[in-house]
């Protein structure tokens, strides 16, 4: 009985059709029939000669085992062999680089036997293995467009830094912007490597206990210059919860969402630092008075290097809130936006307690 139960779960719930259709049942069963009624007259003409009648049904049976074994091979050419040979060369294109490659379904009545869920789960390999390799392709584009803005900006200020006339406070305003630039590059590497890690899951949490609320003021503080060089009145209000998570990855959260929270607020605004919590989870929002986000640009804004508000975009690389949501999974934590433009925007993250 266990072994029934097992595998009525192993079936697919996708399939509703028999591989072999009820009319090839039908034929099988007619030749079957028409070779045992042969059978049964040859041995009525022959009733009572029993060389006669071993030689004839040697032949008889030698015969019909023939056609069996043809029939048998046209079956297995036409109900396996074509959707094979069809899954087999699209496993070929895309072996050689083609990703658009798809297998046309062979049913025409609209249900699923082994070889129709075959080709879908096929299908959905193919196309995920085309947004894979679109996304690979993507990321090359734009880590090569990132790195070059600094690089030619490294390039130029340091060939411009061989002049001889320049005065002390130009060779230090260079000397300045080429530092700013090589940091720049350095944090997105540093960014890429940690995301990839991350990723690949060469990164693993390692939960200990500590105060969140110490941890959120600390971070606060690390970013202390920026807002004060900006004027912005930073408000802090958060509890001091224990919690038990890697503290390490949710600091790379917090860091992120307070950064873009200094970097998109203008000079003189507000950005609020809170956490609350209920029953069963913490909550943690950092709301700003910012440029906002549009209902379109809140879906990409975890896309890697993507930037909404050109007007900042020299200001980073597009990377931190990839890095949030990546750590968020990790965490089995969420992440929810609220804002629209010229409203700023509030971020809350969603912990269990």
């Amino acid at each position: 009985m266990k072994g029934k139960k097992r595998s009525k779960k192993a079936l697919d719930k996708r399939i509703n059709a028999s591989l072999i259709s009820f009319r090839v049942y039908l034929a099988i069963f007619a030749i079957v029939f028409l070779l045992i009624v042969g059978q049964t007259f040859i041995i009525i003409d022959y009733l009572g000669q029993t060389l006669p009648l071993i030689g004839t049904l040697s032949y008889y049976l030698l015969g019909m085992s023939l056609i069996f074994t043809i029939l048998f091979g046209v079956f297995k050419r036409y109900i396996y062999g074509k959707p094979i040979r069809r899954i087999a060369k699209a496993a070929r294109q895309i072996t050689e680089g083609d990703f658009s490659v798809r297998v046309e379904s062979l049913r025409k009545d609209g249900k699923k036997d082994e070889i129709e869920v075959l080709i879908e789960d096929f299908n959905k390999m193919a196309e995920e293995l085309n947004s894979v390799e679109t996304l690979k392709s993507d990321f090359i584009a734009n880590v090569s467009h990132e790195i070059k803005s600094p690089l030619s900006v490294i390039q130029s200020y340091t060939m411009a830094l061989k002049d001889r006339n320049l005065t002390s406070d130009e060779r230090e305003e260079y000397a300045d912007t080429v530092i700013e630039a090589t940091q720049k590059l350095s944090l997105m590497v540093a960014n890429i490597l940690k995301l990839n890690k991350l990723e690949n899951q060469e990164i693993y949490a390692v939960q200990n206990r500590y105060q969140l609320g110490e941890q959120l003021r600390r971070c606060a503080l690390f970013h202390m210059e920026s807002w004060q060089a900006k004027n912005i009145d930073f408000h802090i209000d958060v509890e001091d919860i224990i919690v038990n998570y890697d503290e390490s990855l949710l600091e790379i959260v917090w860091n992120n969402l307070i950064s873009n929270a200094v970097k998109f607020t203008e000079p003189g605004g507000n950005i609020k630092l809170s956490s609350v919590l209920d029953e069963e989870y913490i909550y943690v929002t950092i709301k700003d008075t910012g440029c906002g986000i549009s209902a379109g640009e809140i879906e990409r804004v975890f896309d890697k290097f993507y930037q909404g508000d050109a007007s900042h975009s020299t200001q980073g690389n597009g990377l931190g809130l990839a890095l949030v949501k990546k750590v968020l999974q990790i965490a089995e934590g969420e992440i929810n936006i609220e804002s629209s433009p010229n409203n700023g925007s509030t971020f809350t993250v969603k912990l269990k307690k």
